[in-house]
Formats: structure tokens, sequence, C-alpha cells
């Protein structure tokens, strides 16, 4: 995908970029208070935020208008949000502390391959794969901030099941990205 030198950096994709980043410290507050209520509206605007996520990217590439800003902007936000629901499910006990430092080591770890990799002029796009990884999360996560029975359903056990599944995928995925970087790419001087 070509950058659109001439589009604005402030266009609509990247606005929605900056309301996802916006809307994790809204998240946190939300997960920080208890109660069957709450959980299932942070479950709604969780699940609307992270809807964005397709929306800008959908926006971008029919306008014309992909940015070097909306390149960094759209991944640091699914960061931004995954980790921190990840986190602030953590002390409620609904997801293991280990699991989610791992998950987050990976993100870090691939961060810093794609800035060397930039800084040597190669641009590592997402992969298929690290957007599975991010789809799982965002599934997984759900029915976890949810967390409460309704209707019968054990919401809590859905996403703690489907919490293992996006776990390895999500080490896969940053395999994955080390694995095609150093079999595609070399440096001179190294």
């Amino acid at each position: 995908m070509r950058t659109n030198s001439g589009a604005s950096s402030l266009n609509l994709p990247n606005r929605l970029s900056i309301i996802r980043i916006c809307m994790a410290p809204v998240l946190v507050v939300m997960l920080h208070y208890q109660g069957e209520g709450l959980s299932v509206a942070a479950a709604i605007v969780f699940s609307l935020v992270c809807a964005t996520d397709w929306l800008d990217g959908y926006l971008a590439r029919k306008r014309g208008i992909v940015t070097t800003l909306g390149k960094f902007l759209d991944p640091l936000a699914d960061k931004l949000l995954i980790t921190t629901a990840f986190i602030m499910l953590i002390p409620l006990g609904r997801v293991p502390a280990w699991m989610v430092a791992l998950m987050i080591g990976r993100e870090m770890a691939v961060t810093g391959l794609r800035a060397i990799a930039s800084n040597a002029g190669v641009v590592i796009q997402a992969s298929r794969l690290g957007k599975f990884k991010t789809v799982s999360q965002i599934v997984c996560l759900v029915p976890l901030i949810i967390h409460y029975p309704f209707f019968g359903v054990d919401f809590h056990m859905i996403g703690y099941l489907l919490l293992y599944p996006s776990f390895i995928l999500t080490v896969w995925s940053g395999i994955d990205y080390f694995v095609r970087f150093f079999k595609d790419y070399s440096f001179p001087g190294d």
C-alpha cells in the first residue's frame, strides 16, 4: 500500500485511531469498577471502539488516504486498547498475569523489530497471521469483560476458553514475524 503524502494527517481514519487511543483511559475506569451492568457497558464500548479499527482501515484504503501517521496510529491504538483490557482484567482474576506478560512481550518484540527494520529502510507490513491474532484477542476479551453469567450463558468460561487459542496465535504470529524477517532481510555490516 502506497502512502499518500498529500493526504491530511488528521483525516477521518486517523481521527478514528486517535479516538481509539483516547478510549483506553475510559476503558481503564470502566474496568476498574466491578458490576454486571458496568461489565456489559465496558464490553459494548470495547466492541464498538474495536470496530472502528476495521472502519478506519477501510476508509483509508477506499479514499486513498493512507498516511505515515495512520500507519503509526492504527497499530498503536490496537495495542493500547487490547493491552489495557488485558492488564485491567488481571487484578479482577479474569486472566492469568503470566499469559498477559508474554502477550505484551510479544507486542514489544515485534514493535522493536519493526523499528529496527524501519531504521534500515525496510517496512514490515502486518501479516495475515498478525491480523488474525488481533481479531482473536478481541473475540476472547469481549466475553472476559462481560464476565458475569447472563441468560444461562457463562461468559467468563467462554472468554477463558477462547483465551488459550488466542494466546497460541499471539505467540505463533510473533515467531512468524521474526522468522520471516530474518529469512527475507539482511543488514549490511551485521
